[in-house]
């Protein structure tokens, strides 16, 4: 008779651990990947938005000779909206007017009620189109983000402009610093 020897295992072996490390980090990787292209994407869909709400705009004052918002006749659009000034450029309370205009005029989707619903961004806050000065002397048209994270701000200002905060086409209200949040970004209409 022979006798079995039993050991017990007390623990992990090298390569077991080794195992496990390896598919952990994979795991981690792949999340971070993830947040990475769920984050390009987001960054993708402002400048796709921009973009719609320009085109439909530009749209709207082909076919009317004015801007949604600031059109101050009652027929344009058809439907019931309030009145801008009509002084080509959107400003004051005009800018809510904007995405009701361009709603009953069929060149958006959505509801607006004219005085206090905006369009969202994909980080979760409001934007809009806005006749303002972000820097001295150039005041136009600029489409207005509101508390976007610093580091998109860069990569927008980066891909459509020059990558510096206060000057070009893409400016912003402070300086572009990692885990902030930029309370007034600008990309010019």
């Amino acid at each position: 008779m022979h006798k079995k020897i039993q050991r017990a295992q007390a623990g992990f072996t090298m390569v077991e651990i080794a195992i496990v490390m390896v598919i952990i980090g994979l795991l981690i990787g792949g999340v971070l990947k993830g947040q990475a292209m769920l984050q390009n994407a987001k960054v993708m869909r402002i400048v796709k938005q921009t973009d719609e709400i320009r085109s439909a705009v530009m749209t709207f004052y082909d076919k009317y000779g004015m801007y949604p918002g600031d059109e101050n006749n009652d027929a344009i659009p058809p439907g019931t909206d309030g009145e801008g000034n009509g002084d080509g450029q959107i400003n004051g309370s005009e800018h809510y007017e904007v995405y009701r205009d361009l709603q009953l005029a069929g060149l958006i989707s959505g509801s607006y009620n004219g005085t206090s619903d905006l369009p969202r961004h994909p980080f979760g806050d409001n934007m809009t189109l806005y006749w303002t000065d972000p820097g001295p002397g150039s005041a136009k048209h600029y489409f207005l983000f509101y508390n976007l994270p610093s580091e998109v701000c860069l990569e927008l200002d980066t891909k459509l402009d020059d990558g510096v905060y206060n000057t070009g086409s893409v400016v912003a209200n402070t300086d572009y610093t990692d885990g902030g949040l930029i309370s007034y970004f600008y990309i010019r209409f």
